[in-house]
């Protein structure tokens, strides 16, 4: 059946749409970030930076600690994905290849510790870690950032492992492999596309991730980068310009990995849903 006109634009006007909604406030924060203090106040607005500065960015990586806020957030946010992967892989194949008794109730514990929102156990947490006389600490945030991550990687490699054939770890067992050695020859290399998308899933979530360190670590020396983008406030308002600039020397890590990995990302994601 020949489809009408109507049938074929509208999902590519939907998608350029979609497209420009997500893209323009991306493009806008960068073009602040570049504008004069005039044109960023100005009444009409100024889409393109005709005369471009630099100032915004000296203002923003001036700030005292700067490097502190970047050396912090690269150690947790690292740690904390390196980490929840070694769990992951563990439990992961425990789930695809085991069968044992509450099997089922896992799988749906971590669903249900995917859905949770973190913001609300914000206090909670504040109190364990008041007691444990850990505040102003880099070892809880890479503990809950690990937490955090966890079940999403847990679900998605087991949808990975699962698709492995077992005829391939019984193969190599009958060679003379342990589970452990089959699990790192045979398994373990086929799971790129998924260890690719979860690790920057939990990169991408421990990197932004704002309330739990803004109530846990009230030191400057113990702060992460997302702290430091609210920081540009004077006491004639906000430093826009200053803290566009901010925002996007703060997105650039994560808009190159996402570009030079959407491929890999998405193929996992897809992958890691459909299979399992």
């Amino acid at each position: 059946m020949k489809r009408t006109l109507f049938g074929r634009l509208w999902p590519n006007v939907t998608a350029v749409v979609l497209f420009v909604g997500c893209v323009f406030p991306v493009y806008w924060m960068i073009s602040t970030a570049f504008k004069p203090t005039g044109d960023i106040i100005s009444e009409d607005p100024v889409w393109f930076p005709t005369d471009a500065t630099f100032k915004h960015f000296r203002t923003a990586i001036s700030v005292d600690h700067f490097w502190t806020y970047v050396s912090n957030s690269l150690i947790v946010t690292v740690l904390a994905v390196v980490f929840s992967l070694i769990i992951a892989l563990a439990g992961s194949f425990a789930l695809a290849r085991m069968r044992f008794r509450g099997r089922r109730g896992f799988i749906v514990g971590f669903m249900l510790a995917q859905m949770a929102p973190w913001e609300v156990m914000v206090i909670a947490i504040y109190m364990i870690v008041r007691d444990a006389s850990m505040l102003n600490s880099l070892v809880p945030l890479t503990v809950f950032y690990m937490m955090m991550i966890l079940p999403f990687t847990i679900l998605t490699l087991r949808g990975f492992v699962a698709a492995v054939p077992r005829e391939l770890e019984e193969a190599a067992m009958v060679d003379g492999c342990t589970r452990v050695t089959a699990f790192r020859r045979v398994i373990l290399p086929l799971l790129g596309p998924g260890l690719m998308s979860t690790s920057m899933f939990g990169f991408i979530t421990a990197w932004n991730e704002f309330p739990l360190v803004l109530v846990l670590n009230k030191d400057a020396e113990s702060q992460t980068l997302p702290l430091w983008v609210s920081s540009f406030r004077t006491a004639f308002g906000d430093d826009w310009g200053a803290t566009m600039a901010a925002s996007t020397l703060f997105a650039i890590p994560i808009l190159i990995l996402f570009v030079y990995l959407q491929r890999k990302v998405v193929s996992g994601l897809t992958a890691g849903a459909v299979k399992g």
